[in-house]
Order: structure tokens, then sequence, then C-alpha cells
């Protein structure tokens, strides 16, 4: 990830309150509880407000939510109290991203593949319900709404101050910004249709491209190894989007050949660093196909052809030199390393400045 994004605080996040009080105050005490009734929300007036609304509604997202709150609670008032724990631990571990993404082995991360089979029913419940949070036909909900907002507002104040321009997941793609009419989908970073409780948890919910979300990462696992069969098991350290002290990725580009013009794929390698963070550098690279894609960007007729043709041809042609032209970008790249790609500009012109001689300075995106 080329950069972190700065977390917004929003009206929003208190659906994933309603979810906390719902799975530890509801469903967690099911057993001691009693029958199923609006009663067991009142602790929380304002979800015990919605609750009451839906139970009288017949829209198809009230009913939803409703009728599963209830069934779920059902199936947890018939749990053992070492099972409601371990259902704790994974709730708990499932919304703690940071520490996911760190891979911290004190968090106890569970997918749906991971419930044992005699929770199936439950799981199943768990898994409708979830997945089914984030649709509009139940946040577009009038009595929803005027308790958690609208997720349109949520994306409008997020890009008032995430105001790249650019996805941090690729650096390559445009993101919808302030100007737009439109917002860019929000990507499930810990995908919903693998891991139960954090759908709605907005350090779980990043806005990326549109290539990014839906070509290349769809519903990958960034928490799990994928591409080697004997690995698939292993947990893995992934970059967390909205870490305050992002490490800055470092980008150098090598080059089989100086005829820079018929360069094709297979003529490029590209190198990342710094090494200690290599397991998040590999688990990007997986997740996002960066490589195929940088690469692309790279010997594109109208990208990485029409940089060199800028700096061996036309800028010399006005009197100026490569050396100059490189030099120059490089001082671009320091200060605005997104704008034009000039991350990735800057370490292919390196590259093709250095064939034949020392290797680049790798280039900090």
């Amino acid at each position: 990830m080329l950069f972190a994004y700065k977390y917004v605080p929003h009206q929003m996040e208190k659906m994933q309150e309603f979810i906390d009080f719902i799975f530890y105050e509801v469903w967690c005490k099911a057993s001691t509880s009693g029958a199923f009734s609006l009663d067991l929300f009142s602790a929380k007036p304002a979800l015990h407000e919605v609750m009451e609304a839906f139970f009288y509604s017949d829209a198809k997202g009230a009913d939803f939510f409703y009728g599963h709150v209830e069934r779920i609670y059902r199936l947890f008032a018939q749990l053992t109290g070492p099972q409601i724990q371990h259902f704790e631990l994974w709730f708990r571990g499932n919304n703690d991203i940071e520490k996911i993404c760190d891979n911290d082995p004190a968090v106890h991360l569970v997918r749906y593949a991971d419930v044992p089979a005699v929770h199936k029913d439950l799981c199943d419940e768990l898994g409708s319900f979830f997945k089914g949070l984030y649709s509009q036909s139940l946040l577009g909900l009038v009595a929803l709404q005027d308790k958690i907002g609208d997720i349109d507002d949520h994306y409008a104040a997020f890009v008032k101050v995430n105001d790249e321009g650019k996805c941090p997941f690729c650096g390559i793609s445009d993101v919808f910004g302030v100007y737009h009419s439109k917002r860019e989908a929000y990507d499930h970073y810990l995908p919903k249709a693998l891991y139960p409780f954090n759908s709605i948890n907005f350090r779980n919910l990043v806005p990326a491209c549109h290539h990014c979300n839906s070509s290349y990462k769809t519903s990958k696992d960034p928490a799990f190894t994928v591409k080697d069969p004997a690995r698939s098991a292993h947990r893995r350290r992934v970059f967390y989007p909205y870490r305050t002290n992002a490490q800055k990725i470092e980008i150098s580009v090598t080059v089989a050949h100086a005829d820079f013009k018929a360069l094709a794929p297979g003529d490029i390698s590209i190198d990342f660093g710094p090494p200690e963070i290599d397991e998040e550098l590999d688990t990007w690279r997986d997740v996002y196909d960066i490589d195929e894609r940088y690469k692309a960007k790279i010997v594109g007729k109208n990208d990485g052809k029409y940089w060199i043709t800028q700096a061996f041809d036309e800028w010399p042609a006005r009197g100026g030199t490569v050396g100059e032209y490189v030099a120059d970008l490089a001082r671009q790249a320091d200060v605005s390393p997104f704008a034009d790609c000039n991350f990735l500009k800057r370490a292919l012109l390196e590259a093709c400045w250095n064939v034949g001689r020392d290797p680049p300075q790798a280039a900090t995106a």
C-alpha cells in the first residue's frame, strides 16, 4: 500500500456500536435472558427505537435485520458457556483490524470456514446476517439512517480529509473526490464473504479504485497466503489501511536492454523495499497483482513509452539533457510522488538513464 488513509470518525460508526451491543448484551446473554423481546434492547435506547420500528415495518431490510437478530438469539441460547467464550474471542479478534494486519498471534481471527461444524446452523445465520448488513435495502431505511447517518455523507467527509485523488493500493488509478457526484465503492479489506463480525466496521471498509476492488483484489484474503497451496493455512502480515506511521515504499526498476521503445513486460524487473516490510510488500503485490500492473503501465504506449519519449526525444529536442530531465523529475517525485504517476515514472527513467552504468537509486513513493 503506497500510502495510508487517515481515519475519519463519523456518525456511521454507531452501526458497529449497535452490532457490539447486539452481540455482547443480547446474543451472548441469550441463555439467561428468557424469550426474545424488544425489552432486550432497552439499555440501548437508539437501537431499541430501530428494533421497534423494524418490528412494525414490512420493508425487506427491516425484516432481514430483525429476523436474523431473533433467529441468531435463539441459536446462541443453545450454546454452552465455553462455546460463547469462543465466539466472544472471535468477535473481538475479527474487529481488531490493525492487530490482524500486524498478524498479532494473540488475536483470535476466524473465518466462516474455521467455525466448527457443530455450529453450522449458527454459522449459516451469521453469514447471511453479516454479509447482508452492508446492503442499501437496510442502510437506506429511514429508521436506521436517522440514527447512523448516510454512507454518501461518510464518503464526502472522508475525501475532504483524504484528498490525494489516487488509490493508495495501486497509486496509478484515480478515485472520486469532492468534485464528483459519484463515489468509489468501499472495499471490505477482510472480505465479508470470508469473515464474520466486521462487515460494517469502518476500519475494515476502505475506498478503493474499481480496478483494485473489483478486478484484482475481489474476494482475495489478505490475511492468509493464497498462491502457495502448501502454505494456505499460514497467516501473513498485511498493510493496515489506516496506519498512522505508515512506512514509505521504495520502488526500483531494472530494464533488460537499451531498446526502450521495444520494452515488453518480460524485459522489466521491479524491486520493492525496505526489507523490514518484505512480508507486507509480498502480500500487497499478491493481493493487488502489483507487478503485472506496474509492468503493463511501464510498457504502455501512452504511459511508460511516452515517458521515455518525453525524456529521450522531446526534452533533448528543446536543448535539455536527459540527465537534467531525470534529475528534475526526481525532485518532483519527492514532492508529489503520485501526481502523473511520478513514483513509477521516476523509477523507470532512472533505470533507462542508468543502463550500462551503476544501478539507479531506489525511488521512494
